[in-house]
């Protein structure tokens, strides 16, 4: 498929915007992209931060017409005083505080992105995957045992601990 801007290139960016159930795709290169900015063409000026915006901002009532008088006072990130509403305009934080400062507002946007996961896990390289694996097994182990000591599962428990250390000793014996 080729660029629907130049006509020339292969197209390697593909849209897909759907409004009132009208569902438009574009298709277009690399370097007709960066040409045009982060501007999707034939959108009337639509930009990746408006689309980051419209992720971000699902919980607002489409119809401000609706919407009952907010009252809420708005949180604001105390290293570089950016406000939620802010971010949610231009799709980026200010600083590295403010994941902390909005986390309880980033949960449902990251859960509802990432089809419900919200734990990075990361690509494994191929050369250190076992053991990378193995220790993953390990991390995840540790959480069911700490979740059944909780619920006094503890033949369970005693059994999921035998496990951490027998996995324990393969990857000491590796290195």
């Amino acid at each position: 498929m080729y660029c629907q801007e130049c006509q020339q290139r292969p197209a390697t960016l593909h849209f897909t915007k759907i409004i009132n159930g009208e569902k438009n795709e574009f298709h277009i290169c690399e370097q007709c992209a960066k040409e045009k900015g982060d501007f999707i063409p034939g959108s009337n000026s639509f930009s990746i931060h408006n689309l980051l915006s419209g992720l971000l901002n699902f919980e607002q009532p489409l119809n401000e017409t609706n919407a009952a008088p907010r009252s809420k006072q708005v949180t604001q990130c105390s290293k570089c005083g950016m406000t939620y509403p802010e971010f949610a305009k231009i799709g980026r934080f200010g600083c590295t505080e403010c994941y902390k400062t909005f986390a309880s507002k980033l949960d449902p946007v990251f859960k509802r992105i990432h089809g419900g996961n919200t734990d990075h896990s990361g690509k494994i390289p191929k050369r250190l995957g076992n053991d990378l694996l193995e220790r993953k097994k390990i991390d995840q182990l540790r959480q069911k045992l700490q979740q059944l000591i909780n619920e006094e599962e503890f033949e369970e428990a005693a059994h999921v601990r035998d496990q951490i250390r027998s996995m324990q000793k393969r990857l000491e014996g590796r290195d």
